[in-house]
This record gives structure tokens, C-alpha cells and sequence, in this order.
């Protein structure tokens, strides 16, 4: 039986994707200021009015990488019912987070982000998540255990319904899955169309999800629970903004997730992406990648960290295992020259994806834990912090990566080859790489 928030064709197909590139993304782009200025109700009347003109700015903006909806209007009706929907994630822990990110920014910490590429409806059961959230945490005790550091760990969970795309079709010649709150991943043109209701079912699937992460015990009792998704589909963030007023004024909160993140094909500095993020009071991370300048580096730093708040902005560095040692090192220079406390973490995932013989979008491990080196490489010859992983992984046995002690083949791939997305790493695999990472903390 399919929950209230499923329908048959949200099932997973073991069909290999089409590797994806850096930068702005070819036809897939759909760059497109919103129909809506700024989300209509409570919200609108709450904000100040320089905090309203920002947000007016900032969404007229044009956004790349959004679907195009068949109905503008029932888009408007969608949005207008999360609107009005109690938020999933509260201030105090957002703050809360930040918190615990400025010790990380400090040195004092170190932050494990992990989760599925791409969550599905279907996948989200009480098994999966609790196989996800215990792999984290299995994860931070082995770093935590070989180095006294304490472990931030947060979620890829909760919200990662969205995805990028390079092409707007696919191979077969249908418009191309961008995740399960835009559309259905069977092979169908009747699942490919770009739905919004599926926004209001990917906000119930978060919903159950942090009810179920917030039931869990923590060992130690440590941070969180705490989850994060990248802040692609602005249909839906800007549904889920909230504004609060403090003592240092009116702050506006995504309360979609604790963490949201801007990913290398949407960090435009003119995009609507961007300026959003800058008037958001939830800590945020940015993907910087081989196409990434020193001083678009700054740039965008200086954007989003204006005041040099500790905890505030994440950059994550996905250069690829052979280029890290090379480009990194002049953007950390020159970031920590400017005197942002910001905090540097490894994407050892999106640079090292590649097609398989066999027809796979895979990743070796080899090249994972070689880009994490080079990562910690670069830190102890500048004398900065490595301070946070940030990878694409799964509870599940599957067989996504190759490598890693269990040697998985490119003849294995089939045998549980089940991402919606991008390939995950393992469970065996993740705490590999935990380990490797463990040692190179302990050493940094």
C-alpha cells in the first residue's frame, strides 16, 4: 500500500544516470525570475521594510536549474499550503547549530555531513532512515574515538528531494528526473511531468523523517538531530520561510532544514540562489569547484559572511582527487587572508564521478579517499583546519562505488545498483573512509 504522500510510479530503477558536469548546466539551466514576488500571508506582512525590498530583489532574480511547472497557478496554490504549514526545523536549533559550527570553525570541532545523493519517497522508511542515521553516527564515534575531536553530524536527510541536472532530457528522450519533489523517476512520460503537489508530499516525507531522528537516541548525547539539503527548488524554500523577531531585530529563517547549502550550479552571483541565501540566519554552505577563482572565493565569502560569524558559512571543496592538491590551496589562502572564520570541508564525491564500462555512473574509492588526502594535504601545509566530510553515502549494502576492501568490480554494479541519482557509498565503504579520515585528523 502506498502512503498518502505516494503514488505507483514513485519506485527506484536501477538505470545508470548521465554524469554530470560543474558550472551553470547545458539546456537544463531554466533560468527564470518567480511569478510570485514574495510569498503572500503573514510572512509578507512581518518583514521590514528593507528585509521585504531584499526578498523582492532577490527571488525577480533569474534562478537556474528550476523546473518548468505545467500550471503557474496551482504552483501558487501548492505553495500557498506549506505556506500556511507549521515549519519543520525551529529557530533555536538552527542557532543551535551555528553554535556547535562556529567551535568547528574555530578548530575546536569537525563537521560529518552525509546522507543519500537523492532521497525518494519510497525509500523513506523507518529502516532507512534509521540505517542512515546510525552510519553517521557510527561514523562520528570512530573520527571522535581516534582524535578526542568532537563531531558535528548532520544529515543529508530530511529535505534532499531536489536535484540538478546537465541535460533537460534523458537518454530515452524524457524530460529528465530532477528528484522526487519535481517528478517521478519510472521511465514514463506520465512520471516525468513536473508535478507541485509533490512538494507538499516531499514536506510530509521531512516531516516524518525528522519526527523519527528526533525519537532516536544519540550516543553521547551529542548535537542534533540536525539535517540539510541543498536550497535548489525555491518553490519550496521560500514556502517554508519564516521570519522571527529577537532583540537584534526581524530574522528570517528557512525553516525547510537546519543547514542549507548553494551547489556548483547555482552559485551564479547574480542568481536569485545566492541572494536568498544572503538574507538567511540559518548557517549555509557553498560548493566551490575546479571552476571556483580565489577571488570569486572572497567574493562570494564576503556575500554571505559580511559580519565574519563564526559557524556561518561552509565552503565545500569538490575539486576531484587530481586536481585538490593544485586549486585548493590558492583558495584557502586567500579566503583565510581575508579573515572570514570560515570552515573548510571535503566533497570527495562529485569530482570523482565517472561512466563505467559496463554503463554505471560510479566512483572509485580510491579516488575518494585520495581526494580527502590531498584535502588534509593541503590544510597541514597552510596551517588551516580541515574541518568537515561531506559525502553521499547509504546504510544499505549496495553496490554503487568501486573499490574499498570489499573490492567491488565493475561486474558487481549491477547486483545492487539502486540510487536514484548519484552513486553512494556503503555502508562498509563509509566506515573505510571514516577511518582513513580518522588517522589524517589525528595527524593534522
Amino acid at each position: 500500500m502506498n502512503r498518502p504522500w505516494e503514488t505507483p510510479s514513485d519506485t527506484l530503477a536501477g538505470t545508470p544516470g548521465t554524469p554530470g558536469t560543474p558550472g551553470t548546466a547545458r539546456g537544463a539551466g531554466r533560468e527564470r525570475p518567480f511569478d510570485a514576488v514574495v510569498p503572500d500571508g503573514s510572512l509578507a506582512r512581518s518583514l521590514p521594510a528593507e528585509l521585504r525590498a531584499a526578498l523582492a530583489d532577490a527571488v525577480a532574480r533569474p534562478a537556474a536549474q528550476q523546473p518548468r511547472w505545467p500550471s503557474p497557478e496551482r504552483v501558487g496554490e501548492v505553495r500557498a499550503v506549506l505556506e500556511a504549514a507549521p515549519p519543520l526545523t525551529l529557530p533555536a536549533e538552527i542557532d543551535g547549530l551555528t553554535g556547535h559550527l562556529a567551535r568547528v570553525a574555530r578548530g575546536e570541532a569537525f563537521l560529518l555531513q552525509g546522507g543519500d545523493c537523492a532521497e525518494t519517497f519510497t525509500e523513506n522508511t523507518e529502516a532507512h532512515i534509521r540505517a542512515t542515521a546510525g552510519l553517521l553516527h557510527e561514523m562520528a564515534g570512530i573520527l571522535t574515538g581516534a582524535t578526542g575531536l568532537p563531531v558535528v553530524p548532520v544529515g543529508r536527510m530530511a529535505g534532499q528531494y531536489a536535484k540538478p541536472r546537465s541535460n533537460a532530457l534523458d537518454a530515452l528522450g524524457l524530460p529528465v528526473y530532477r528528484g522526487d519533489i519535481v517528478n517521478g523517476l519510472a521511465p514514463e512520460p506520465e512520471a516525468r511531468v513536473a508535478d507541485p503537489a509533490r512538494m507538499v508530499r516531499a514536506y510530509a516525507n521531512a516531516a516524518a523523517t525528522l519526527n523519527l531522528l528526533r525519537a532516536l537516541p544519540r550516543p553521547g548525547a551529542g548535537p542534533g538531530p540536525h539535517v540539510s539539503h541543498e536550497a535548489l527548488l525555491l518553490d519550496y524554500e521560500l514556502a517554508l520561510l519564516r521570519a522571527h523577531r529577537g532583540d537584534g531585530g526581524t530574522r528570517l529563517y528557512a525553516q525547510s532544514a537546519h543547514f542549507l547549502w548553494i551547489g556548483d550550479r547555482t552559485r551564479q552571483p547574480d542568481g536569485a540562489h545566492l541572494a536568498l541565501a544572503q538574507l538567511l540566519a540559518n548557517p549555509l554552505g557553498l560548493k566551490v569547484g575546479p571552476s571556483t577563482t580565489p577571488e570569486q572565493a572572497v567574493e562570494y565569502v564576503e556575500r554571505l559572511d559580511p559580519r565574519g560569524t563564526p559557524g556561518r558559512l561552509t565552503l565545500i571543496s569538490r575539486m576531484g582527487s587530481g586536481r585538490v592538491r593544485d586549486l585548493l590551496p590558492p583558495l584557502v589562502e586567500r579566503v583565510a587572508a581575508s579573515g572570514h572564520p570560515v570552515i573548510w570541508q571535503c566533497d570527495p564525491m562529485h569530482g570523482n564521478t565517472h561512466e563505467s564500462p559496463s554503463g554505471y555512473k560510479t566512483r572509485h574509492f580510491d579516488d575518494v579517499a585520495d581526494e580527502v588526502r590531498g584535502f588534509f594535504e593541503v590544510h597541514r601545509a597552510l596551517g588551516t583546519h580541515p574541518g568537515g566530510l561531506h559525502i553521499e553515502f547509504t546504510g544499505e549494502d549496495v553496490t554503487e562505488c568501486l573499490g574499498g576492501f570489499q573490492r567491488i568490480s565493475d561486474a558487481d554494479l549491477a547486483g545492487r545498483y539502486e540510487t536514484a541519482c548519484d552513486p553512494r557509498l556503503n555502508a562498509r565503504q563509509s566506515l573505510e573512509l571514516a577511518t582513513l579520515t580518522a588517522e589524517l585528523l589525528g595527524g593534522a
